[in-house]
């Protein structure tokens, strides 16, 4: 059974505080380790807060993401785009930023993501921390259904086609059992039934089954 490590914030302010901190302790870490990004907006704040001032770092840190929408890297909807402040704040060379290559066609991306995801855990880097958000309809990363567990199984990531009409690449629950400590960051009113069933280990839920494998998940939530 994984133990679901709750923290709870009364304003959103707080919460972004804590987030800034936790991830600049795990930027700031020494040794050759990762830091997984989450998209959406909710650690969006935390980003521009560390972006903001000079980030020390381990010269072999590493920046992947959970899930990237298909779409130019330059997009608002870009989630690399979104963690600009914060990625130009560390200013790592390419080879540390493993970013979705979206301008290559859909299941390339996928492909080319996973050999990079493979190509990071095989040379023993460590994911010290890793961010999740958190949907409302009970989605995270881009993970929306069971059929997408289904196929993610035997792969670190995957191509998925959101309800939303868009695409996107996806981590998937074998990367994420990879993640040292994996947070959830839960903020809004309209996340409040989804995180009711997080809370309650929804067996339905498509997070909760993202990470079920886990022994422990720990979850920030403002809502």
């Amino acid at each position: 059974m994984t133990t679901l490590i709750t923290r709870r914030f009364d304003t959103r302010g707080a919460l972004d505080a804590a987030l800034a901190e936790r991830l600049g302790g795990a930027i700031a870490a020494p040794g050759a380790s990762a830091i997984m990004l989450s998209g959406g907006t909710t650690p969006l704040p935390a980003y521009r807060a560390l972006g903001s001032r000079p980030l020390p770092h381990d010269e072999r840190l590493h920046v992947l993401f959970s899930d990237e929408r298909y779409v130019p890297s330059d997009s608002e909807a870009s989630n690399y785009h979104r963690s600009r402040p914060l990625l130009d704040a560390l200013a790592l060379t390419p080879a540390r930023l493993l970013r979705v290559r979206t301008e290559l066609p859909l299941e390339a991306a996928a492909a080319e993501y996973e050999r990079l995801l493979g190509a990071l855990l095989a040379s023993g880097v460590r994911i010290s921390l890793g961010l999740l958000g958190l949907g409302a309809d009970g989605h995270t990363a881009s993970l929306f259904s069971a059929e997408d567990l289904t196929r993610a199984q035997g792969h670190l990531a995957i191509a998925v086609q959101r309800p939303d009409g868009m695409s996107a690449v996806s981590v998937t629950p074998r990367l994420l059992a990879e993640v040292e400590a994996l947070l959830f960051v839960v903020a809004g009113e309209d996340k409040r039934s989804a995180l009711q069933a997080l809370l309650a280990h929804g067996p339905h839920l498509t997070a909760w089954l993202a990470v079920e494998e886990r022994a422990a998940v720990e979850l920030w939530c403002c809502c």
